[in-house]
């Protein structure tokens, strides 16, 4: 995948980040994984690694538009912080298919949650 092609991408990942408050990292695994090649080890830990910056951006802009509850920010950190340390050990020692049932089962319970909540 070129280059252009990458940051286009990269941007449609962005902005599902930062207007959904999250998943961008459900655009940029189908989209590493089948427009770039990349295994899906590799395209899990690289959709990480991109939308890292995306949600920081967003995220400060949430904090200093007053969005984010200061009581809520702190302890929901430091358990996104554990889990995804948790997940980065993790993700080396699963199966590619496995990987990607998980990751489907995961995609569609939140699917599944967004149209019955």
């Amino acid at each position: 995948m070129k280059r252009r092609g990458l940051a286009l991408g990269g941007a449609a990942i962005g902005a599902a980040n930062g207007l959904f408050g999250g998943g961008g990292g459900m655009v940029a695994v189908p989209l590493l994984e089948r427009a770039a090649r990349y295994p899906a080890a590799s395209a899990h830990a690289t959709a990480i690694a991109v939308v890292l910056p995306a949600s920081a951006a967003s995220g400060a802009v949430y904090l200093f538009s007053g969005l984010v509850p200061a009581a809520v920010l702190l302890p929901a950190a430091l358990g996104v912080a554990a889990g995804g340390f948790l997940g980065a050990k993790l993700l080396p020692r699963l199966a590619s298919r496995a990987l990607g049932a998980m990751f489907a089962l995961v995609m569609f319970a939140a699917g599944v949650r967004m149209l019955f909540p």
